[in-house]
């Protein structure tokens, strides 16, 4: 396995996994870094029937497996199949939420339970699609507003139906084909396959294992059916930070990584874009999920701007801490990632050169500069601020792809000689000058005295 970690660096990863293990009575734990594309680091306490686990060793993902639903319903977006505001009944009908559109699903704020309706899902049996769909009914409305979020499995459930009606094909052969084997994910599998952990329980007052059981969920299996290994966690991982290959365009990752259900107020710190789980951490922007089934803990954390991921696997029903974060601060205490060389651009075009500069907003200063990847920026030349990118959309508009100004048309106005005169931003007249009483704002300007 190829890695550059110190050893200092190693040696206090390992601390931290053994510590998790021994303290917390785990039967087995595997762990897994990346950086940059790259594997830093796996390793593992205790034992798989005798034997420590290794990177290929299968162990059941639980809710890890809504972030793949959430990939195959935006790619039925991207490809018109459906919008995200459409009804969820306009393409599964016969539900409580046949009027919810299907972002809130996808975001855990339709209002659905928690749980399905009968037993206790996770340990049982489940039902054929039909089945399921149909018990979805008015009993399953909980009373909070739309826009609270309410963690919901039976979402995803219907999630993986819409799914599989609009392909023609069940769920679990349309992830097959359209996202595991596109990003070689071989060990991810729906039922397992050995070498596979066995799900356990830890006795809560002596060290005596139970086994749990590992039911075919049905038509639940979308919310967490899912058997994986740490190599195919570390590829996902990869995914989340932006290596998508061909299954997903990167803007849309973008678009899942955004914000919709807030979990914990308005100084958020967890919470949900669009089948994602994302949380706040010591300055980090973390992108992921975590999973628990009966018998197994598991988490994915991505920190897509520093190209960094951690997964951690486990066969115990409960016990693991805050592991994936610990692990993300050792290897930020001890090797913080470096970053890459500077290198100038020769591909910016001289149009492009005379945008950047100061602009103003009546008199309010503004900074339009120029990033690495070609596109522009526009922000507060000091103090707080509206901050935004923006991407050239040919004919002197580029067009927003931040906050306020997402999706907003940005247009270059140029004077009869050819140079820079404003720029409208959506009816947001910026100058060279502070309110420039030669450009066309909107109520007049007069000379300054």
């Amino acid at each position: 396995m190829p890695s550059e970690l110190l050893p200092t660096t190693r040696r206090a990863l390992l601390r931290r996994l053994a510590v998790e293990q021994s303290h917390n009575r785990v039967p087995s734990l595997i762990a897994g870094l990346v950086r940059d594309g790259e594997t830093l680091w796996v390793d593992s306490r205790g034992s798989v029937r005798t034997e420590p686990p290794t990177a290929n060793t299968q162990y059941r993902i639980g809710s890890i497996t809504k972030t793949f639903v959430a990939v195959l319903v935006l790619r039925l977006r991207d490809e018109g199949r459906l919008e995200l505001s459409d009804r969820f009944g306009d393409h599964v009908p016969g539900t409580a939420v046949d009027d919810r559109p299907i972002w809130q699903l996808l975001a855990h704020n339709s209002g659905l339970s928690s749980e399905p309706a009968g037993q206790w899902w996770e340990r049982v049996p489940g039902e054929e699609p039909e089945r399921f769909v149909a018990s979805v009914d008015s009993a399953q409305l909980r009373e909070e507003p739309r826009h609270v979020l309410h963690y919901s499995n039976t979402a995803f459930g219907l999630l993986g139906e819409l799914v599989a009606r609009l392909r023609g094909e069940d769920f679990a052969g349309v992830l097959r084909r359209e996202v595991l084997d596109p990003l070689g994910m071989r060990r991810t599998t729906m039922e397992p396959e050995e070498p596979c952990a066995p799900g356990l329980a830890v006795h809560p007052w002596a060290d005596v294992l139970q086994p749990e059981p590992a039911e075919d969920a049905a038509a639940m299996a979308p919310a967490g059916q899912l058997w994986s290994t740490v190599d195919d966690m570390i590829r996902w991982l990869r995914f989340l930070v932006g290596e998508t290959g061909d299954v997903l365009h990167p803007d849309t990752l973008a678009e899942m990584r955004q914000p919709a259900s807030v979990d914990d107020g308005s100084e958020w710190n967890r919470g949900f874009g669009l089948g994602l789980q994302l949380a706040r951490h010591r300055g980090r922007r973390l992108v992921g999920h975590g999973g628990s089934m009966p018998g197994f803990l598991a988490n994915v954390l991505a920190d897509p701007e520093e190209a960094t991921g951690v997964v951690f696997l486990a066969n115990t029903t409960s016990g693991v801490g805050a592991l994936a974060t610990d692990l993300l601060d050792v290897l930020a205490e001890h090797e913080p990632r470096i970053p890459p060389e500077w290198h100038p651009s020769t591909e910016v075009s001289e149009g492009t050169l005379e945008l950047t500069g100061l602009w103003y907003w009546g008199p309010t200063p503004h900074l339009m500069r120029v990033l690495p990847d070609g596109l522009l920026e526009l922000s507060a030349w000091k103090g707080p601020g509206r901050t935004a990118r923006f991407r050239y959309a040919g004919e002197e508009t580029w067009i927003g792809l931040d906050g306020y100004h997402r999706g907003e048309p940005l247009r270059v106005v140029r004077s009869a000689d050819g140079t820079p005169a404003h720029i409208d931003l959506n009816t947001f007249v910026f100058t060279r000058a502070p309110y420039d009483p030669d450009a066309p704002v909107p109520g007049g300007t007069l000379p300054w005295k």
